[in-house]
């Protein structure tokens, strides 16, 4: 029998949530948002979808995102995700650690490579387009104990 978690990830809404997003995002077993959320109402309407966590990027400000951590460890179906907002601040060697992917956001630029058996993963900005780069999330399948990452370009 096989048997499959999704996962969507996202990152950089800052305080908007598109319905492209939230249709790309539906039948998601858990959801990643790795900062620069922009408000609480986002993170409440992503939990309607599927339970969320999320850390705080460096735009997230006020008293909301006061209780958001800066990284996190993430643990689904056996696999380890470790979620930071960007990818400079990382303070550890991720193979090392037992991290199967690194997700992080700030940049607005989808990217999806592999390093030393570990996956590093940024989804792009789901909020504001900035400059010529694609409004972006991805989509984590994990299917009998294997990660399986995509990038998904929203059209709008």
């Amino acid at each position: 029998m096989s048997f499959s978690t999704t996962i969507g990830i996202l990152s950089d809404t800052h305080g908007l949530l598109r319905p492209e997003v939230v249709e790309a995002l539906g039948g998601c077993d858990r959801i990643l948002h790795a900062g620069d959320i922009g408000e609480n109402d986002v993170l409440d309407r992503l939990k309607r979808i599927a339970p969320v966590v999320a850390v705080r990027g460096n735009m997230d400000y006020g008293s909301w995102s006061n209780s958001l951590p800066v990284r996190e460890m993430v643990e689904i179906e056996g696999i380890f995700f470790y979620l930071l907002h960007d990818l400079n601040q990382l303070d550890l060697e991720p193979a090392a650690a037992g991290i199967h992917l690194v997700v992080s956001g700030h940049t607005h630029q989808p990217q999806l490579l592999k390093k030393e058996g570990v996956t590093y993963l940024n989804p792009g900005s789901a909020g504001h387009r900035r400059f010529d780069y694609p409004v972006s999330v991805a989509i984590v399948r994990i299917e009998n104990g294997a990660a399986i990452p995509r990038i998904v370009k929203l059209d709008l």
